[in-house]
């Protein structure tokens, strides 16, 4: 390998962890650096610059971390610490706010993503007008009408009803309670009774007693 192809992966890895200024791995430096150097030439990089103490290397079990020297970064007073906690706050803060934005420009955009189009709302539109004015001329045929029932001959037609249903009653149970006693004494079946004196019952056309209102 050429001596230039490996001082470009010392100066290029160096510079990467110092403006990182965090622990990589070797595997994490070559993903980080996209390939551009070879799995081996990082490994073995890696291990020349920790043992030139331009880096410095720690071992955890198998794992090899490698981090920039401290000492060869400058140092920073407190006001710039200071300062950097501030910005890094006030992004924070921007960070949350851009995030509310955002899910609530997303639920607005839900919201319109669910309403009618204008396509759709209009021809809506038409045919609620069009059902709109169907009832209109069916209240106004109605109001004109002249046949209505006053509220006196409703009362009158509901009382004959119900007189005339509570006779029904009456009446079929006068003709039930005649004909089991004559069943009594009777020496054929029940059908054949009606037949021979010839009575037709409300189930033999299928017909119930209405109820009463």
């Amino acid at each position: 390998m050429s001596k230039s192809k490996e001082a470009n992966a010392a100066s290029a890895i160096l510079d990467y962890l110092n403006k990182q200024n965090r622990p990589y791995s070797a595997g994490d430096i070559f993903n980080n650096l996209h390939k551009e150097f070879g799995k081996t030439l990082v490994v073995r990089t890696l291990e020349d610059l920790a043992k030139n103490e331009k880096i410095v290397e720690k071992v955890y079990g198998k794992q090899k971390i490698y981090v920039a020297d401290q000492s060869q970064l400058p140092d920073v007073d407190e006001k710039e610490l200071l300062e950097m906690d501030r910005k890094i706050n006030e992004l924070k803060e921007n960070l949350s706010t851009s995030i509310s934005s955002c899910k609530t420009m997303e639920r607005e955009l839900n919201s319109l993503n669910s309403e009618l189009t204008t396509e759709a709302a209009q021809e809506a539109l038409q045919t609620l007008t069009k059902e709109c004015e169907r009832k209109q001329q069916k209240l106004k045929g109605i109001t004109e009408a002249t046949n209505h029932v006053t509220p006196e001959e409703k009362d009158r037609i509901y009382s004959n009803y119900n007189k005339y249903v509570k006779e029904w009653r009456k009446r079929k149970r006068l003709a039930t309670d005649i004909l089991d006693a004559i069943l009594e004494g009777y020496p054929k079946k029940k059908k054949d009774l009606f037949e021979e004196i010839g009575i037709e019952t409300d189930e033999e056309y299928n017909v119930k007693l209405p109820e009463r209102t």
